[in-house]
């Protein structure tokens, strides 16, 4: 048996797996849209917790973070990584309780953009839950076509074959278990997707060790590149103009170390910010079992993370000792690849088949989430929340299911080029929904002087700023370089206090429900 069919057969059996869950599922989801689109608030701690973060990490931690480490060394990924796991806790810790809570209060809503139209009581025009739903359709249909094209990536490296055809058979398996099961089937086999993640990490990670001659050994060639191992320094890859490393006498060059200053490691800290405002993980809150299980579902996330990240960072690190000319690596976005290259180099083609599950696993967790909530921002949302408010059950899942398939082929337009770059998409679209939706969230669970006005103006102001200080303010580089959810976040924060202070104060009905939500012994 050859290698690639030996790969084939391992990942075979777990993309059988998946489907299968989605079969087991699909009965009981389509009975309404709420079991559809959010399980029946049926989740118990260990799915809601990894299914949190499965569906939230994708192929950028098993690619983008340790490609990351690999060109540059510690600094960027570390910081990035700390910031993460921060936030995460945080997320749990100060957001979960209160947004179960407040979601059933305010209308049992089912998606994030209902909870808002909800919680500031819209009636006529609803524009909280318009600009919501349309945000919700532009970042995650690109983020949709970032994990299609990671996919295709994987597939045509692996088997040498065409990209595209590759890319849509990873595509058409997304859609088609997504279209079966919804959210609880998605839950369910993110949750098996999570297990599959860490195992491959763990698994790479200490076959690297062993290969590079011991933690000792390894470390000691890192140690040896400037600033590669240092949180205060940037290594510098010396590359031609096609933007490929120098190597010389199989060595690959780098330049001096390069200072990672206060403001830059403030910056990269501030992807945990993002977390307040992601809808995959804010949907896990809405549809946990029991309000009593958060601290459990906290601590089981809390521990994936710690350990899935550190684990992504040292790959990319020990790439460095391992294979460290691979002519694969030797571009800013061919490092992406280094836990691909790590795989095949260590184990048999049958478990090196198992670590690119985790890929693959890490690309499903995540697509199959943006699709389905991108689908209910259509069907839930737009539909039946402003075009026909009588909608029926069954046309709403018709409708979301229709939604599903036309955001599918805008990703896969997206996915198309096969030049995406991982981490720069996934840290824009991170960027968009930590800016846009971060701070609405925090101030609607705990300020109730919040109003529908601040709630629009900050999400304008954090969506806006994103757009410009990327694509403006960012390439004049200097104390402007810092990444674009900082800046954003902050200027929604102040959009929100300033709008709505400057505004009529929110009626008695909605204090009355937030204070309701407020009460911590109030069980929904």
């Amino acid at each position: 048996m050859s290698s690639t069919v030996e790969i084939i057969v391992s990942m075979s059996v777990y993309l059988l797996i998946v489907i299968v869950i989605g079969l087991l599922t699909a009965r009981r989801a389509n009975e309404s849209s709420e079991l559809f689109f959010l399980g029946g608030r049926g989740l118990g701690p260990w799915v809601a917790a990894m299914s949190a973060e499965a569906s939230d990490m994708s192929g950028w931690l098993l690619m983008g973070l340790p490609g990351v480490a690999f060109w540059c060394g510690a600094a960027d990924a570390a910081w990035t990584a700390i910031g993460l796991l921060i936030g995460t806790y945080l997320n749990w810790l100060v957001v979960a309780k209160r947004m179960r809570r407040y979601s059933v209060i305010a209308g049992n809503s089912i998606t994030l953009p209902e909870f808002f139209s909800n919680r500031f009581k819209e009636i006529k025009s609803k524009p909280i839950l318009t600009i919501s739903s349309i945000f919700i359709l532009v970042f995650f249909a690109v983020y949709t076509g970032s994990c299609f094209a990671t996919g295709g990536k994987l597939f045509a490296q692996l088997f040498n074959a065409p990209y595209i055809p590759m890319m849509l058979l990873g595509a058409i398996i997304v859609i088609f278990y997504t279209l079966l099961g919804g959210f609880l089937a998605e839950s369910i086999s993110d949750f098996i997707q999570g297990i599959v993640m860490i195992g491959a990490l763990l698994a790479v990670l200490i076959g690297s060790v062993v290969r590079a001659g011991g933690w000792g050994s390894f470390v000691d060639t890192v140690k040896a590149i400037p600033g590669f191992t240092s949180f205060f320094g940037m290594a510098s890859p010396i590359v031609d103009e096609n933007g490929v490393q120098t190597v010389i006498n199989g060595v690959a060059q780098f330049g001096g170390s390069s200072p990672y200053k206060f403001l830059t490691i403030l910056s990269t800290m501030s992807w945990g910010l993002g977390y307040f405002g992601m809808p995959q993980v804010l949907l896990r809150f809405f549809a946990i079992r029991k309000i009593d299980e958060i601290p459990r579902a906290r601590r089981i996330a809390t521990v994936w993370c710690a350990i899935s990240l550190v684990a992504a960072v040292v790959i990319g690190l020990i790439g460095r000792a391992v294979v460290p000319t691979n002519p694969e690596l030797l571009t800013s976005g061919g490092a992406e690849g280094v836990f691909i290259t790590l795989s095949n180099l260590l184990f048999h083609p049958l478990i090196a088949g198992v670590m690119m599950a985790g890929i693959l696993a890490a690309v499903m967790s995540s697509s199959d989430s943006y699709l389905l909530i991108a689908s209910s921002a259509i069907a839930k949302n737009i539909y039946q929340g402003l075009i026909k408010k009588k909608a029926t059950d069954s046309q709403v899942m018709l409708v979301s299911r229709l939604a599903l398939l036309a955001v599918s082929i805008f990703g896969i337009l997206i996915a198309l080029d096969q030049n995406s770059k991982i981490f720069t998409i996934v840290s824009f679209a991170w960027a968009g929904f930590g800016a846009t939706f971060g701070p609405l969230v925090l101030f609607s669970l705990f300020w109730k002087r919040i109003n529908n006005v601040g709630a629009v103006a900050g999400m304008l102001a954090g969506a806006g700023m994103v757009f410009f200080w990327k694509f403006v303010l960012k390439p004049m580089g200097g104390v402007l370089g810092i990444y674009e959810l900082l800046p954003a976040f902050i200027l929604s924060c102040i959009a929100i206090v300033v709008f709505s202070l400057a505004t009529k104060a929110p009626s008695k009905e909605i204090i009355k429900e937030f204070e309701l939500a407020k009460n911590n012994t109030a069980e929904v």
